[in-house]
Protein backbone atom coordinates (compact mmCIF):
# COMPACT_ATOMS: atom_id res chain seq x y z
CA UNK A 1 0.00 0.00 0.00
CA UNK A 2 1.46 3.34 -1.01
CA UNK A 3 1.65 6.16 1.46
CA UNK A 4 0.77 8.88 -1.01
CA UNK A 5 -2.81 9.17 -2.04
CA UNK A 6 -3.41 8.67 -5.74
CA UNK A 7 -6.97 7.87 -4.83
CA UNK A 8 -10.50 7.88 -6.12
CA UNK A 9 -12.75 9.20 -3.40
CA UNK A 10 -16.43 8.62 -2.89
CA UNK A 11 -18.40 9.77 -5.89
CA UNK A 12 -15.19 10.63 -7.70
CA UNK A 13 -14.86 13.76 -5.58
CA UNK A 14 -11.10 13.91 -5.97
CA UNK A 15 -10.75 12.49 -9.45
CA UNK A 16 -9.72 15.79 -11.01
CA UNK A 17 -7.56 17.03 -8.15
CA UNK A 18 -3.80 17.09 -8.77
CA UNK A 19 -2.06 15.02 -6.09
CA UNK A 20 1.53 15.66 -5.13
CA UNK A 21 4.37 13.41 -6.22
CA UNK A 22 7.40 15.65 -5.75
CA UNK A 23 8.72 18.52 -3.68
CA UNK A 24 7.04 21.87 -3.91
CA UNK A 25 8.15 24.14 -6.72
CA UNK A 26 8.38 27.92 -6.38
CA UNK A 27 5.11 29.70 -7.02
CA UNK A 28 3.02 26.59 -6.44
CA UNK A 29 0.60 25.85 -3.62
CA UNK A 30 0.60 22.59 -1.69
CA UNK A 31 -1.74 21.23 0.97
CA UNK A 32 -0.48 18.31 3.04
CA UNK A 33 -2.94 15.92 4.68
CA UNK A 34 -1.85 13.39 7.31
CA UNK A 35 -4.46 10.77 8.16
CA UNK A 36 -4.00 8.31 11.00
CA UNK A 37 -6.38 5.92 9.22
CA UNK A 38 -5.51 3.33 6.59
CA UNK A 39 -5.71 4.25 2.91
CA UNK A 40 -8.45 1.68 2.27
CA UNK A 41 -10.53 2.86 5.23
CA UNK A 42 -13.91 3.79 3.76
CA UNK A 43 -14.58 6.45 6.38
CA UNK A 44 -11.14 7.99 5.90
CA UNK A 45 -11.91 8.25 2.20
CA UNK A 46 -15.23 9.88 3.08
CA UNK A 47 -13.50 12.43 5.31
CA UNK A 48 -10.93 13.44 2.71
CA UNK A 49 -13.72 13.66 0.13
CA UNK A 50 -15.65 16.02 2.41
CA UNK A 51 -12.53 18.18 2.83
CA UNK A 52 -11.88 18.34 -0.92
CA UNK A 53 -15.54 18.98 -1.74
CA UNK A 54 -15.56 22.00 0.56
CA UNK A 55 -12.30 23.29 -0.94
CA UNK A 56 -13.95 22.94 -4.33
CA UNK A 57 -16.92 25.00 -3.13
CA UNK A 58 -14.48 27.63 -1.88
CA UNK A 59 -12.95 27.93 -5.35
CA UNK A 60 -9.72 25.97 -4.97
CA UNK A 61 -10.30 23.03 -7.29
CA UNK A 62 -9.18 24.92 -10.40
CA UNK A 63 -6.50 26.98 -8.64
CA UNK A 64 -3.35 26.97 -10.81
CA UNK A 65 -0.54 24.88 -9.37
CA UNK A 66 -2.41 23.58 -6.31
CA UNK A 67 -1.52 20.01 -5.30
CA UNK A 68 -2.84 17.87 -2.45
CA UNK A 69 -0.45 15.44 -0.75
CA UNK A 70 -2.41 12.87 1.32
CA UNK A 71 -0.57 10.37 3.52
CA UNK A 72 -2.19 7.47 5.35
CA UNK A 73 -0.84 6.14 8.64
CA UNK A 74 -2.96 3.01 9.28
CA UNK A 75 -2.64 3.70 13.04
CA UNK A 76 1.06 2.79 12.82
CA UNK A 77 3.07 5.34 14.88
CA UNK A 78 6.35 4.65 13.02
CA UNK A 79 4.68 5.01 9.65
CA UNK A 80 2.94 8.21 10.74
CA UNK A 81 6.20 9.71 12.04
CA UNK A 82 7.99 9.07 8.75
CA UNK A 83 5.04 10.47 6.79
CA UNK A 84 5.05 13.59 9.00
CA UNK A 85 8.74 14.14 8.27
CA UNK A 86 8.20 13.69 4.54
CA UNK A 87 5.28 16.11 4.51
CA UNK A 88 7.23 18.76 6.40
CA UNK A 89 10.24 18.33 4.12
CA UNK A 90 8.04 19.11 1.12
CA UNK A 91 7.26 22.51 2.73
CA UNK A 92 3.50 22.68 2.07
CA UNK A 93 1.60 25.90 2.66
CA UNK A 94 -0.59 24.19 5.25
CA UNK A 95 -1.02 20.71 6.74
CA UNK A 96 -4.29 19.09 7.82
CA UNK A 97 -3.74 16.56 10.64
CA UNK A 98 -6.38 14.00 11.61
CA UNK A 99 -6.28 12.92 15.27
CA UNK A 100 -3.64 13.27 17.96
CA UNK A 101 -1.75 10.34 16.47
CA UNK A 102 -1.03 12.50 13.41
CA UNK A 103 -0.84 15.92 15.04
CA UNK A 104 1.85 15.13 17.63
CA UNK A 105 4.54 14.05 15.11
CA UNK A 106 3.69 16.91 12.74
CA UNK A 107 4.20 19.41 15.54
CA UNK A 108 7.52 17.81 16.42
CA UNK A 109 8.95 18.25 12.92
CA UNK A 110 7.76 21.78 12.19
CA UNK A 111 7.10 24.90 14.22
CA UNK A 112 6.48 27.13 11.21
CA UNK A 113 4.25 25.36 8.68
CA UNK A 114 0.59 26.16 9.49
CA UNK A 115 -1.31 23.16 10.85
CA UNK A 116 -5.08 22.63 11.04
CA UNK A 117 -6.25 19.67 13.12
CA UNK A 118 -9.48 17.69 13.35
CA UNK A 119 -10.70 14.98 15.72
CA UNK A 120 -8.70 16.16 18.73
CA UNK A 121 -10.06 15.85 22.26
CA UNK A 122 -8.85 18.50 24.73
CA UNK A 123 -6.24 20.22 22.53
CA UNK A 124 -5.25 22.55 25.39
CA UNK A 125 -4.81 19.82 28.02
CA UNK A 126 -2.90 17.75 25.48
CA UNK A 127 -0.47 20.62 24.93
CA UNK A 128 -1.25 21.12 21.24
CA UNK A 129 -2.37 24.76 21.65
CA UNK A 130 -1.97 27.42 24.33
CA UNK A 131 -5.70 28.14 24.60
CA UNK A 132 -8.87 27.75 22.58
CA UNK A 133 -9.35 31.47 21.90
CA UNK A 134 -5.65 32.17 21.32
CA UNK A 135 -4.02 28.96 20.15
CA UNK A 136 -0.66 30.62 19.49
CA UNK A 137 2.12 29.07 17.44
CA UNK A 138 1.41 27.43 14.10
CA UNK A 139 -1.54 25.21 15.06
CA UNK A 140 -5.32 25.55 15.29
CA UNK A 141 -8.31 23.43 14.43
CA UNK A 142 -11.42 21.64 15.60
CA UNK A 143 -11.95 19.72 18.84
CA UNK A 144 -14.42 16.86 18.52
CA UNK A 145 -15.62 16.12 22.06
CA UNK A 146 -15.98 17.28 25.62
CA UNK A 147 -15.23 14.97 28.52
CA UNK A 148 -18.84 15.16 29.71
CA UNK A 149 -19.92 13.50 26.48
CA UNK A 150 -18.45 10.19 27.61
CA UNK A 151 -20.59 10.28 30.75
CA UNK A 152 -23.60 10.82 28.52
CA UNK A 153 -22.62 7.68 26.58
CA UNK A 154 -23.06 5.61 29.76
CA UNK A 155 -26.42 7.25 30.43
CA UNK A 156 -27.57 6.28 26.92
CA UNK A 157 -26.31 2.72 27.42
CA UNK A 158 -28.28 2.42 30.67
CA UNK A 159 -31.39 3.81 28.99
CA UNK A 160 -31.06 1.25 26.20
CA UNK A 161 -30.46 -1.62 28.61
CA UNK A 162 -32.18 -0.88 31.96
CA UNK A 163 -30.84 -4.13 33.45
CA UNK A 164 -27.25 -2.98 32.86
CA UNK A 165 -25.06 -3.78 35.88
CA UNK A 166 -21.53 -3.58 34.46
CA UNK A 167 -19.90 -1.90 31.49
CA UNK A 168 -16.51 -2.22 29.86
CA UNK A 169 -14.99 1.02 28.59
CA UNK A 170 -12.65 0.29 25.71
CA UNK A 171 -10.14 3.12 25.54
CA UNK A 172 -6.52 3.94 24.74
CA UNK A 173 -4.63 5.07 27.88
CA UNK A 174 -1.69 6.27 25.77
CA UNK A 175 -3.89 9.24 24.85
CA UNK A 176 -4.33 11.44 27.93
CA UNK A 177 -7.81 12.71 26.93
CA UNK A 178 -9.06 9.11 26.84
CA UNK A 179 -8.13 8.78 30.49
CA UNK A 180 -10.12 11.93 31.28
CA UNK A 181 -13.08 10.52 29.33
CA UNK A 182 -12.82 7.32 31.35
CA UNK A 183 -12.88 9.32 34.60
CA UNK A 184 -16.02 11.17 33.41
CA UNK A 185 -17.72 7.80 32.89
CA UNK A 186 -16.44 6.57 36.24
CA UNK A 187 -17.95 9.62 37.96
CA UNK A 188 -21.41 9.06 36.48
CA UNK A 189 -21.50 5.28 37.02
CA UNK A 190 -22.51 5.15 40.75
CA UNK A 191 -25.65 7.23 40.19
CA UNK A 192 -26.69 4.79 37.47
CA UNK A 193 -25.93 1.69 39.52
CA UNK A 194 -23.36 0.47 37.02
CA UNK A 195 -19.90 -0.95 37.77
CA UNK A 196 -17.48 0.18 35.08
CA UNK A 197 -14.14 -1.30 34.06
CA UNK A 198 -11.51 0.39 31.91
CA UNK A 199 -9.96 -1.96 29.37
CA UNK A 200 -7.19 -1.14 26.92
CA UNK A 201 -6.79 -3.86 24.28
CA UNK A 202 -3.84 -3.30 21.96
CA UNK A 203 -4.79 -5.56 19.08
CA UNK A 204 -7.56 -7.70 17.63
CA UNK A 205 -6.80 -10.71 19.85
CA UNK A 206 -7.03 -8.65 23.03
CA UNK A 207 -10.25 -7.02 21.83
CA UNK A 208 -11.77 -10.45 21.26
CA UNK A 209 -10.74 -11.70 24.71
CA UNK A 210 -12.08 -8.56 26.42
CA UNK A 211 -15.48 -8.72 24.77
CA UNK A 212 -15.75 -12.47 25.37
CA UNK A 213 -15.28 -11.94 29.11
CA UNK A 214 -18.06 -9.36 29.28
CA UNK A 215 -20.24 -11.35 26.92
CA UNK A 216 -20.34 -14.18 29.43
CA UNK A 217 -21.61 -11.94 32.23
CA UNK A 218 -25.35 -11.11 32.36
CA UNK A 219 -26.25 -7.44 32.54
CA UNK A 220 -23.12 -6.33 30.68
CA UNK A 221 -22.58 -3.63 28.09
CA UNK A 222 -19.72 -1.81 26.38
CA UNK A 223 -18.68 1.77 25.64
CA UNK A 224 -16.23 2.10 22.76
CA UNK A 225 -14.31 5.37 22.99
CA UNK A 226 -13.10 6.63 19.60
CA UNK A 227 -9.37 6.21 19.00
CA UNK A 228 -7.16 4.79 16.26
CA UNK A 229 -7.13 1.28 17.74
CA UNK A 230 -10.89 0.90 18.11
CA UNK A 231 -11.40 2.51 14.72
CA UNK A 232 -8.95 0.14 13.04
CA UNK A 233 -10.78 -2.88 14.48
CA UNK A 234 -14.32 -1.53 14.34
CA UNK A 235 -15.69 -4.26 12.07
CA UNK A 236 -14.41 -6.89 14.49
CA UNK A 237 -15.85 -5.02 17.48
CA UNK A 238 -19.29 -4.72 15.90
CA UNK A 239 -19.28 -8.40 14.92
CA UNK A 240 -18.29 -9.45 18.45
CA UNK A 241 -21.05 -7.34 20.00
CA UNK A 242 -23.57 -9.10 17.80
CA UNK A 243 -22.12 -12.54 18.56
CA UNK A 244 -22.23 -12.01 22.32
CA UNK A 245 -25.49 -9.99 22.21
CA UNK A 246 -23.91 -7.05 24.01
CA UNK A 247 -25.39 -3.54 23.86
CA UNK A 248 -22.72 -0.98 22.98
CA UNK A 249 -22.42 2.77 22.53
CA UNK A 250 -19.90 4.23 20.07
CA UNK A 251 -18.50 7.72 19.53
CA UNK A 252 -19.20 8.04 15.80
CA UNK A 253 -22.35 7.41 13.78
CA UNK A 254 -20.65 5.52 10.95
CA UNK A 255 -20.18 2.56 13.30
CA UNK A 256 -23.96 2.47 13.68
CA UNK A 257 -24.37 2.59 9.91
CA UNK A 258 -22.01 -0.41 9.80
CA UNK A 259 -24.17 -2.39 12.23
CA UNK A 260 -23.36 -0.97 15.67
CA UNK A 261 -26.24 -0.31 18.06
CA UNK A 262 -26.05 3.37 18.99
CA UNK A 263 -23.66 6.32 18.83
CA UNK A 264 -23.42 9.67 20.55
CA UNK A 265 -20.95 12.23 19.25
CA UNK A 266 -20.02 14.60 16.44
CA UNK A 267 -19.97 13.94 12.70
CA UNK A 268 -16.26 13.83 11.72
CA UNK A 269 -17.01 14.56 8.06
CA UNK A 270 -18.50 17.86 9.17
CA UNK A 271 -15.25 18.71 10.91
CA UNK A 272 -13.29 18.06 7.73
CA UNK A 273 -15.59 20.46 5.88
CA UNK A 274 -15.00 23.05 8.60
CA UNK A 275 -11.25 22.47 8.39
CA UNK A 276 -11.38 23.41 4.70
CA UNK A 277 -12.60 26.87 5.77
CA UNK A 278 -9.52 27.36 7.94
CA UNK A 279 -7.23 26.03 5.21
CA UNK A 280 -8.86 28.48 2.80
CA UNK A 281 -8.21 31.38 5.19
CA UNK A 282 -4.60 30.32 5.77
CA UNK A 283 -3.92 30.05 2.03
CA UNK A 284 -5.29 33.60 1.78
CA UNK A 285 -2.89 34.88 4.45
CA UNK A 286 -4.45 34.20 7.86
CA UNK A 287 -2.21 32.94 10.67
CA UNK A 288 -3.19 29.88 12.75
CA UNK A 289 -2.58 31.86 15.93
CA UNK A 290 -5.38 34.22 14.81
CA UNK A 291 -7.92 31.45 14.27
CA UNK A 292 -9.54 30.20 17.51
CA UNK A 293 -9.93 26.49 18.09
CA UNK A 294 -13.55 25.54 17.47
CA UNK A 295 -15.45 23.32 19.89
CA UNK A 296 -18.36 21.10 18.79
CA UNK A 297 -21.80 22.61 19.13
CA UNK A 298 -23.90 19.59 18.20
CA UNK A 299 -23.78 15.96 19.31
CA UNK A 300 -25.85 13.45 17.38
CA UNK A 301 -27.69 10.43 18.77
CA UNK A 302 -27.96 7.72 16.09
CA UNK A 303 -29.70 4.37 16.64
CA UNK A 304 -29.70 1.20 14.53
CA UNK A 305 -33.16 -0.25 15.12
CA UNK A 306 -32.38 -3.43 13.19
CA UNK A 307 -29.42 -4.14 15.48
CA UNK A 308 -31.59 -3.44 18.53
CA UNK A 309 -34.10 -6.05 17.37
CA UNK A 310 -31.30 -8.55 16.71
CA UNK A 311 -30.06 -8.05 20.27
CA UNK A 312 -33.59 -8.45 21.63
CA UNK A 313 -33.76 -4.88 22.91
CA UNK A 314 -37.03 -2.98 23.15
CA UNK A 315 -35.87 0.62 22.96
CA UNK A 316 -37.83 3.28 24.89
CA UNK A 317 -40.01 5.51 22.67
CA UNK A 318 -38.57 8.56 24.45
CA UNK A 319 -35.06 7.58 23.33
CA UNK A 320 -36.18 7.00 19.74
CA UNK A 321 -37.93 10.38 19.76
CA UNK A 322 -34.68 12.11 20.82
CA UNK A 323 -32.59 10.41 18.15
CA UNK A 324 -31.21 12.53 15.34
CA UNK A 325 -31.33 9.47 13.07
CA UNK A 326 -32.92 6.03 13.37
CA UNK A 327 -31.60 3.40 10.96
CA UNK A 328 -34.32 0.87 10.22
Amino acid sequence: MTRRAFITLLGGAAAAWPFAASAQQPGRLRIGVLMSLAQDDRQGQRYVAAFLDRLHELGWKDAPGLTIDVRWGAADPDHIRSSASELAAAKPNVILAQSALALAPIQRVTGTIPIVFVQIIDPVGSGFVASLSRPGGNTTGFADAEFSVSGKMLEVLKEIAPDLKRAAVIHNPVQAPQIAMWHAIEAVAPSLGVAVSAVAPRDAAEIERTIEVFGNEPGSGVIVLPNPITNLHRDLIIALMARHRLPAVYGYSYLVSDGGLVSYGVDPAGQFRQAALYVDRILKGAKPAELPVQQPTKFELVINLKTARTLGLDLPPTLLARADEVIE
